[in-house]
């Protein structure tokens, strides 16, 4: 069963519509829909390496497709079909383009499409039993085969993005230390040549200083 829908823009992350509903069909409603703002927040930094992908959080999955800078994200049950989460989400790629695409790039505050909400219920009402005729020719339709998108953890995706931001700041870390160093080591030597020669340039003053001294008076 469908529990949650979402869409965001992935340049930036800015969700831009979601399904409502009264979340009694879905405990921690708040917890998963922060872990899709994660999810999304993740993807606008490029941490993703497949535009369909299967993420498992708890007794859900979520389910992602990227199309044209857009994450049409669905979480649903673990036991419900992958073939027909796949295809609910292409049914409102494909309308959620036709409307708004000429919008998506200029929308500047959240939940813009929040009217999108109309079709994202009247689909998601079309793929809630999965053994409808309907349903079950789709989930017989050779032409859309869902195999080959993995399938990962929820902490396994959103550490990647933690870890990458870690490496990031070391490596930042590591380049202000080295020249913070590399400073300090030219201070060293400049102070080390000085008290070496410093004596030396001392007494050739005094020995200078005697010769004029002593030409003058002479």
């Amino acid at each position: 069963m469908v529990k949650l829908t979402m869409i965001a823009r992935i340049t930036d992350g800015l969700p831009l519509a979601e399904g409502l509903d009264d979340g009694r069909d879905l405990r921690d409603a708040d917890f998963y829909k922060q872990q899709a703002k994660l999810l999304f927040k993740n993807l606008s930094k490029g941490h993703h390496d497949s535009s369909r992908l299967s993420i498992e959080t708890g007794p859900y999955l979520f389910h992602y497709i990227i199309e044209s800078r857009v994450c049409y994200l669905t979480m649903c049950d673990r036991s419900y079909p992958k073939k027909l989460a796949f295809q609910y989400l292409e049914d409102l790629k494909n309308e959620f383009e036709r409307v708004n695409g000429s919008q998506i790039e200029t929308a500047a505050r959240p939940y813009a499409f929040i009217k999108f909400d109309t079709f994202i219920q009247k689909t998601r009402k079309l793929y809630l039993d999965t053994r409808t005729q309907r349903n079950l020719a789709r989930l017989n339709d050779e032409l859309y085969e869902v195999h080959q998108i993995m399938t990962r953890n929820v902490q396994e995706v959103l550490g990647v993005g933690e870890k990458l931001d870690q490496v990031s700041e070391m490596s930042s870390r590591l380049i202000s230390d080295t020249r913070m160093y590399a400073d300090k080591a030219k201070d060293l030597n400049r102070q080390a040549l000085i008290r070496k020669y410093a004596p030396v340039a001392i007494v050739i003053g005094i020995v200078v200083m005697l010769f004029w001294v002593k030409n003058k008076i002479w």
